[in-house]
């Protein structure tokens, strides 16, 4: 599917979805710039994006894939593609494969999740399918470590491509069993940072492999960007040539930012999706230019949109929303999500503020309204990948905010930038 001018995705938007009508409402009739488009408020965004009634989409729903993204306790946020769509995202992003690594005939487990709408799977299948390169697929999703072990050795798995902490914790039972891999040329990540503190344990059980980003690419956002290869740095990514736009946005103003090393926010704009049309739409990540001319950059780490602590998605107003329906004398007066990381696992602490000391017993039931939200978070601190969910309470006036505009600043990540 050939990429769309920038007049004709925006005048398909505004005639034929509700949700880009209002908010295009001001924009001139000729547009020529990104910069004459208002950004998308995530909020808003899913508001419109409902199940039935939905005011997003440009037409019916009737050849498309559905995913699933974030998940709430309500309403599910799904996110439709076309055949067409996806074929062509995933024929990029098989292309970026093999600027990560892929060479012909390597045989790929793929571990990431699969199953309840997830596309992480899927769309990594999809993409080893359409890869300009013959590779052999063993679709592993979420087998036991044990047995991911066993098939590296038995079929001689060149490449392992998964989240972060799955690929840590195959490699951990490979080390347990005495019997690393080094026959693993290529070790693919995805879903999240690889953090340096992992590394070690990756190199140990893969001694041989090349560590690098699978890519940049998101349920909601869709295709994003490809890796690039800087030396130690996996964090470095160039958007997809006549198929996305990225931007980074000052966090304060809303300025675009034309210089290398300043963060910002990351918008994306995708120039084939029509069903869904995704322009000027929040990745929920913090980047920075690379390079003068601004064609590459290092991702930071989450934005105000969420956190991620491991594989799990904590959305600020799914989760602000559970804490007030479980506050009803309203002692919550301010929230912020502090992303930390210790002895080699993410961990969340929610930040609450108050103006008088809450109850002692108001801790505990919300955390415990947070989990029964995410069912994922207890089932990920289970198996050891994530620490415990922390509520911690701070006066109001202690919530960190920024310091040019006085703003709350909901996502907190202190997590190592390396």
């Amino acid at each position: 599917m050939p990429a769309k001018p920038l007049q004709a995705l925006v005048d398909l938007a505004r005639t034929n979805s509700p949700f880009y009508a209002e908010l295009y409402r001001d924009v001139p009739a000729t547009v020529t710039s990104l910069t004459q488009l208002p950004v998308i408020e995530q909020a808003a965004f899913w508001a419109a994006n409902t199940w039935p009634d939905n005011r997003l989409m440009t037409g019916p729903l009737t050849d498309a894939a559905v995913y699933k993204t974030g998940g709430t306790t309500g309403a599910p946020k799904f996110s439709p593609w076309t055949r067409s769509e996806h074929f062509d995202s995933v024929s990029a992003f098989g292309a970026g494969l093999v600027d990560a690594g892929l060479k012909p005939g390597h045989k790929v487990a793929n571990l990431f999740c699969a199953g309840e709408l997830y596309s992480g799977f899927l769309f990594i299948e999809n993409a080893l399918h359409h890869a300009p390169v013959e590779n052999v697929r063993l679709p592993v999703a979420a087998a036991p470590d044990e047995y991911v072990a066993d098939l590296i050795h038995s079929f001689g798995v060149d490449v392992l491509a998964g989240e972060p902490m799955k690929l840590s914790s195959v490699a951990e039972t490979l080390l347990k069993q005495d019997r690393p891999a080094p026959q693993v040329e290529l070790v693919l990540f995805g879903g999240d940072i690889l953090f340096n503190d992992l590394r070690p344990l990756l190199r140990s059980a893969f001694p041989n492999a090349v560590l690098s980003s699978i890519g940049y690419a998101s349920v909601d956002a869709g295709l994003v960007a490809g890796p690039v290869r800087v030396g130690d740095d996996l964090r470095v990514h160039r958007a997809f040539p006549n198929r996305t736009v990225v931007e980074l946005l000052d966090e304060a103003t809303g300025e675009p930012i034309t210089e290398p090393g300043v963060p910002g926010r990351v918008f994306v704009t995708n120039l084939f999706r029509t069903l869904v049309p995704i322009l000027r739409y929040p990745a929920g990540d913090r980047a920075e230019w690379t390079d003068a001319a601004c064609t590459t950059f290092r991702l930071l780490g989450r934005s105000t949109e969420g956190a991620r602590v491991g594989t799990v998605a904590m959305p600020t107003e799914d989760v602000r929303a559970v804490l007030l329906a479980h506050d009803p004398e309203q002692h919550i007066a301010g929230m912020q999500l502090v992303q930390r990381r210790w002895d080699g696992r993410d961990g969340l602490i929610i930040r609450l503020g108050h103006t008088a000391p809450p109850p002692a017993d108001l801790t505990e039931t919300l955390r415990r309204a947070v989990l029964d939200a995410r069912p994922l978070y207890v089932s990920e601190e289970a198996a050891g990948a994530i620490h415990p969910l922390r509520i911690e309470w701070v006066p109001r006036a202690e919530l960190a905010t920024n310091p040019r505009t006085g703003k709350l600043q909901q996502v907190i990540d202190e997590r190592p930038k390396d």
